[in-house]
């Protein structure tokens, strides 16, 4: 098997399988109507018919929210786990995911104190009669959230949290290559893990056409299913009143895998990629790679990182609350994989129908990096070829001596050998 000498090399000839998918993706669960104060206000005296807009009103609905988790976690024979401080929840879900043997169900309740953002009531003085009355403000506040981990039986391992205060924003964590995983084992398709990945696929056109299968709609019907089966903060009569969870996408990957065919080419292509690309983070090649103009007032921040994890390396390139992180996966893959924190870096709105959109530009800047880090190498073949036109040549009997670099050529037209013409050699 031939060593490869440059990017380009490894790109060409030693990737054994690649497919481009969605991989991790964190949404926001919220009733879109009661993400003001005003609208809050609207529910507490419109639809609640409250004299007084004040929270001391939804007190009771948090009660009984909470309530039913402690009576589903009973009923389901569920553990409720406390989280400490630091501990990772991934290391707990594993355990639990090792003992699951179900289709799909729930593994088990966690519970944590974390920062949110609340409607409050305060006391305010009306200054001409001294009288007092509830005022509602935005404000933050430790409050406990609840984290339901369950298995799906099309999208594999997810959680759904939920804050415990009212407007009980939730949040939704999913991984594309888990759904990814699942469907190709619905398919009847033998395929190879990568931890968080395909190393092997008996049908890999199948595998790419499932991971573009993965939409906003399909997102959004998990999202119903599962608030059916889990205890829901809101009685029937509000959602029957429109006020109904909506998503909105807060972080999302678009992952490109490229499988290798032995680990030393991933070692010579970060070798390579570190060496000559360490200055990819300027504004000019990240305004090439995102294919978005910047300017002196473009906000944010525009750097190539390299961090080191033991001996294995990973290039990161920032683009305003955007990143690429590009690295080898377990020593068997390339994985280059664009992370959007924000979608209004790319002019696009925040809700999940715009999944399609953004997985384009996600998809597209994946590719651009590695085009660039393959131009940047093909000096190397270029320099091989320029050598081999200075030296002597034969074609069919003719022989044509060597040349130095533009010296001019008395080239002889064998078809009309009478004919001559000058040539200079130019690159």
């Amino acid at each position: 098997m031939t060593i490869p000498r440059s990017v380009a090399d490894v790109i060409r000839d030693h990737v054994v399988l690649e497919y481009e998918a969605i991989d991790r993706m964190y949404l926001n669960v919220y009733v879109p109507t009661l993400q003001t104060v005003g609208g809050m206000v609207g529910y507490l005296r419109v639809h609640r018919g409250q004299r007084f807009a004040s929270t001391t009103a939804v007190a009771p609905m948090t009660e009984t929210f909470i309530h039913n988790i402690e009576q589903f976690v009973a009923g389901e024979g569920l553990d409720l786990i406390t989280f400490g401080k630091g501990q990772r929840k991934d290391d707990v879900t594993q355990k639990y995911l090792r003992k699951f043997k179900k289709n799909e169900g729930v593994l088990y309740v966690g519970k944590a104190q974390e920062k949110a953002r609340i409607m409050r009531t305060e006391r305010r003085r009306d200054k001409r009669t001294g009288a007092t009355y509830p005022w509602i403000v935005q404000s933050t506040a430790m409050v406990n959230h609840y984290y339901f981990y369950c298995v799906d039986e099309d999208f594999g391992p997810f959680f759904l949290k939920f804050c415990s205060y009212f407007p009980y924003n939730a949040k939704l964590c999913i991984n594309g290559h888990e759904y990814l995983k699942r469907q190709l084992a619905k398919w009847g398709v033998a395929f190879e893990a990568l931890d968080n990945g395909i190393k092997s696929c008996a049908d890999p056109a199948l595998l790419q056409r499932l991971a573009d299968g993965l939409t906003a709609e399909k997102i959004d019907r998990l999202l119903r299913k599962w608030l059916r089966r889990l205890p829901h903060p809101f009685p029937a009569r509000d959602r029957a009143a429109g006020y109904r969870y909506d998503l909105s996408i807060l972080q999302a990957e678009f992952s490109l895998t490229q499988v290798l065919d032995q680990p030393v080419t991933g070692r010579i292509f970060f070798e390579e990629v570190i060496r000559e690309n360490l200055d990819i983070g300027r504004p000019s090649q990240v305004s090439l790679i995102f294919d978005r103009k910047i300017t002196g007032r473009t906000p944010g921040r525009f750097r190539t990182r390299v961090i080191t994890d033991g001996v294995v390396p990973s290039l990161h390139i920032d683009y305003k609350k955007s990143r690429i992180k590009q690295y080898h996966k377990l020593l068997e893959a390339l994985r280059t994989e664009t992370t959007i924190n924000d979608t209004r870096d790319f002019g696009i709105g925040r809700r999940i129908k715009n999944l399609a959109q953004l997985r384009k530009i996600g998809f597209a800047a994946n590719r651009r990096l590695l085009d660039v880090q393959r131009i940047s190498h093909d000096c190397f073949i270029g320099e091989a070829a320029f050598q081999d036109m200075q030296k002597p040549a034969i074609v069919g009997d003719p022989r044509a001596a060597s040349l130095r670099f533009a010296d001019l050529l008395l080239a002889t037209n064998f078809r009309n050998p009478t004919a001559q013409r000058t040539v200079r050699l130019i690159r």
